[in-house]
């Protein structure tokens, strides 16, 4: 069978994978995701592709598979705070291969990478012109350690681009500037066109799906492996179909459309599976509304949130300044290759959803999971229980319960549409007209996906009003939404201290935990750029926004949302004044020519030269030769247990170091100062400072004992308490094994890799839990920690284990297999027994070598010394 064909676009010629001869009369059965999948395997497959090809056409009988196919994406995508930590494993291992006589700079990427610095950014200076000079000065200054270390890695590592701070959210990037939706690429001698799949360590990765590109996220170690050469090894997936019908109501926002996405499929389980949108409803969405919707795919549990190509990828692409001759390549590309989107196409799926999109309507989400999807003017009712779980705030002066302390247009979700900043800026307008403005106690921002929106909303004259009323920019990046918010207003703070109110945060962001927008706030709402403004306005949430007076003019008028709020109409005619295609290439030229970057000094040497004084940057000891396999079998005492919903934000937070805290205390006693101790997220590359940050966070609970503070557990044997990364030195001292264990969910939220190694510094041999997020089991694995799901019916709360309880498991290497049956026995402190069979939570055989090898790092650099010729 002939596998490839010609392309001829325009006069040039590509070679192509021929997916219709390929599939054989099947192609239009099979999700476009599946399609996409089977050219990467027939293009990089090698002896194993007639195999892999096999696989994937067989899901159409049942549409699931336990076939394993390899994957090799094109190129990896990174932010500072997820490469930092890879950058220091890679430096790491440089330093290691070089002691066992290797060649350190064998250790490069084979692949294009691409860095952005988004994700440290805080917002210090806000509600004023000129705050995001302000702010990014005091980023360049606390964070230049860091950035040298990533300028360090830009000279001495091949295929490696890091885009300088100021050029925006690392998905707002790749929407606007590096996707290619079809890539042309010279591979020995001949030229290729072929999708532009990838993968980035982000967990919202996939927002990209919403012009057609496959992607989804990864932590940090996975995209280590690929980096190196190995495959993403992976089942033939389950791709869940959800079927749009009908359009949007006049009024409604991508941002609603999303919330109610979420909220549905989370009712299902999606780990480890694709979704992909299908219907006649498609073709309604503009690539701005499919991209807030892809853009929650963690928030639902999926890999991908995957829309084909059709006309609007096309027009988003020569929206956003792309060259006439990649329009040509993506859409004859995708012509010919069965990659263009058919609204009336019915594809085989695993399992169909059906959305009718005239049935949403205007929605927040909250007050604690981006799943909790309610209508806008409900916020009262749904924060009725956490008043209910707690003694009521005291009366005074000033805020109470349900003052909105911040209210952030942030994050990558919404305002990479320009649409609904548009919408969000006219309500700013004729809120500005009638001359309202925020409450005192507020804290107001707006940080766009990236720097061309400056220029858009400048040119429509929008700017100026959402300035007027508090919502003035104060940087490109993710700011608020990752935990960067910057201090309480100080009368906010106050009210906590002395009234114990319960404030919340209003955010145009896609997580909305305890303790994720800021360390002393448990309630959150999710909700659209407009909707932002309308309640920073409100002030509070203790109303129904859609009915009541949302601010009353200088005259005593009252203002309700109805009498702000855009019509379609208004929307598309600031659009057209604010749309210019050269802004795109003009700001991002403008951002990468950063004066702070192109002067910041960084060393020039192959091998990194760490320094032992610093706070930032240490060598990790597990990027080392010699890291013992944690399988086998063992008897184990449970350090921390835990329940549900349990996120990376609560195992290894992002957000500000406070005073007093464990982490505070290091930073302090080597000179920092303790009122400026930067985010947890710049600390990523220092793995002491991170190892006492675990757990922390309030809203977690180690159910081992009543009372046992944050990121502390009770010692076997002696009944003391003592953070967590005490207790388990004392444990390694003497030679006692631990385990960690967890409810449902376990791990959700953010990709990051040091919720893992976390994990891995504890102690741990096995994380036992009634479900994990998948991310966070690719990490552990990739730490060498084994991945266990509780059998039915069996959870934290009815094992109710204490501290000199012991968890013997038999996880014998030789038998180990994906989801293979481990055998646990609770032994108790009075004698009683327990014996119980958990499943091993691997997919893959890769991820059995892995677990074998100790971890991903000792394989990467087992496989190094060996191409090296180190005997290690």
């Amino acid at each position: 069978m002939t596998r490839t064909t010609s392309l001829n676009v325009d006069g040039r010629t590509f070679r192509v994978v021929d997916l219709p001869a390929v599939a054989d009369g099947r192609l239009e059965r099979l999700p476009h995701i599946l399609r996409i999948l089977l050219e990467n395997v027939v293009r990089t497959g090698g002896d194993d592709a007639p195999t892999a090809i096999a696989a994937i056409l067989a899901w159409l009988d049942t549409g699931r598979s336990e076939a394993e196919i390899p994957f090799l994406p094109v190129r990896v995508l990174m932010h500072d705070t997820t490469c930092g930590p890879a950058l220091v494993d890679i430096a790491g291992m440089r330093a290691s291969l070089a002691e066992m006589g290797g060649d350190p700079a064998s250790l490069n990427p084979v692949l294009p990478v691409d860095v952005s610095t988004d994700h440290s950014l805080s917002v210090d200076v806000f509600a004023q012109a000129g705050a995001v000079r302000r702010n990014m000065a005091r980023e360049m200054d606390r964070n230049a350690e860091r950035y040298r270390f990533m300028k360090w890695a830009t000279q001495a590592l091949s295929n490696f681009r890091v885009h300088p701070p100021g050029t925006g959210i690392m998905h707002t990037l790749n929407l606007e500037r590096l996707a290619s939706v079809v890539l042309d690429h010279e591979i020995e001698g001949v030229r290729w066109a072929m999708p532009d799949a990838m993968i980035g360590t982000d967990s919202h990765t996939p927002m990209v799906n919403g012009i057609g590109v496959l992607a989804w996220g990864v932590g940090g170690l996975e995209a280590e492996s690929v980096m190196f050469g190995m495959p993403v090894m992976m089942r033939v997936p389950d791709v869940v179909g959800v079927k749009l019908s009908g359009r949007l109501a006049p009024g409604v926002t991508s941002t609603d459309l999303a919330l109610l996405v979420t909220e549905r499929l989370r009712r299902i389980d999606l780990a480890d599976k694709f979704v992909e949108f299908f219907g006649p409803g498609v073709s309604t969405l503009s690539a701005g509304d499919r991209c807030v919707v892809a853009n929650m795919t963690p928030e639902f549990g999926a890999n991908s949130g995957f829309f084909p190509i059709d006309a609007e990828t096309i027009r988003y692409l020569r929206g956003t300044g792309r060259d006439p001759e990649r329009l040509a390549l993506v859409e004859a590309y995708a012509k010919a290759n069965g990659l263009w989107f058919d609204p009336a196409a019915e594809p085989r799926f695993s399992e169909v959803v059906e959305i009718d999109l005239g049935s949403v309507e205007v929605s927040l989400a909250g007050p604690q999971r981006p799943q909790d999807r309610i209508p806008a003017g409900a916020t009262a009712a749904a924060m009725a229980p956490l008043y209910a779980k707690r003694a009521p705030g005291l009366p005074g002066e000033g805020p109470g319960d349900g003052a909105v302390a911040i209210a952030a247009i942030t994050s990558c979700t919404n305002t990479s549409d320009p649409r609904l900043l548009v919408a969000a800026g006219l309500l700013a307008r004729k809120a500005r007209a009638l001359g309202l403005k925020p409450a005192p106690h507020v804290k107001t921002s707006l940080a766009p996906g990236s720097p061309t929106a400056e220029r858009y909303l400048r040119r429509a004259g929008l700017l100026d009003d959402l300035e007027a009323v508090g919502f003035a920019i104060v940087g490109y990046g993710c700011t608020t939404c990752i935990g960067n918010s910057g201090p309480l207003p100080p009368v906010i703070a106050e009210a906590m201290e002395t009234r114990g109110i319960l404030p919340v945060a209003v955010l145009s962001g896609n997580r909305n935990f305890p303790g994720r927008v800021h360390p002393q706030l448990e309630a959150g709402f999710l909700a659209s750029p407009p909707l932002v403004v309308a309640f920073a306005l409100a002030g509070d949430v203790n109303r129904d926004v859609l009915a009541d007076p949302i601010a009353r003019t200088a005259e005593g008028r009252d203002v309700f949302l109805a009498d702000l709020w855009p019509s379609g109409e208004e929307i598309d005619a600031a659009l057209g004044e604010a749309h210019g295609v050269a802004d795109f290439e003009a700001a991002y030229a403008q951002a990468e020519a950063s004066a702070d970057w192109a002067t910041l000094d960084a060393p020039s040497t192959a091998l990194f030269p760490f320094d032992p004084s610093s706070t930032y940057i240490r060598r990790p000891p597990f990027a080392a030769f010699g890291k013992a396999m944690r399988l086998g079998h063992y008897a184990a005492h449970p350090i921390l247990v835990v329940g549900d919903d349990v996120t990376t934000d609560h195992i290894s937070p992002a957000s500000a170091v406070l005073p007093g805290s464990e982490t505070a205390r290091y930073l302090v006693e080597r000179g920092e100062d303790e009122k400026d101790l930067n985010v947890y997220a710049s600390r990523r590359g220092n793995w002491e400072a991170m190892l006492r940050g675990l757990f922390a966070a309030k809203a977690v609970r180690n159910l081992l004992g009543p009372g046992i503070a944050p990121g502390s557990t009770i010692l076997a044997g002696s009944g003391e308490e003592l953070p967590l990364w005490r207790a388990a030195a004392r444990y390694e001292e003497e030679g006692t094994d631990v385990v960690i264990v967890a409810g449902e969910r376990y791990g959700m939220g953010s990709s990051r890799d040091w919720a893992a190694k976390g994990a891995a510094l504890l102690g741990a041999r096995a994380v036992l839990a009634v479900g994990f997020e998948r991310i966070h089991r690719s990490n552990l694995i990739n730490m060498g920690v084994l991945p266990l799901r509780l059998p039915p019916g069996v959870t934290p709360e009815t094992l109710a284990l204490r501290p000199d309880d012991r968890l013997e498991v038999d996880a014998d290497p030789l038998r180990l297999a994906p989801r293979a049956p481990i055998g646990v026995r609770l032994v108790r402190q009075d004698g009683s027994e327990l014996t119980l069979e958990a499943t091993a939570a691997i997919e893959t055989s890769l991820e059995v070598e892995v677990l074998k090898a100790g971890g991903l790092l000792p394989l990467i650099l087992r496989r190094a010394a060996e191409s090296s010729r180190v005997a290690a």
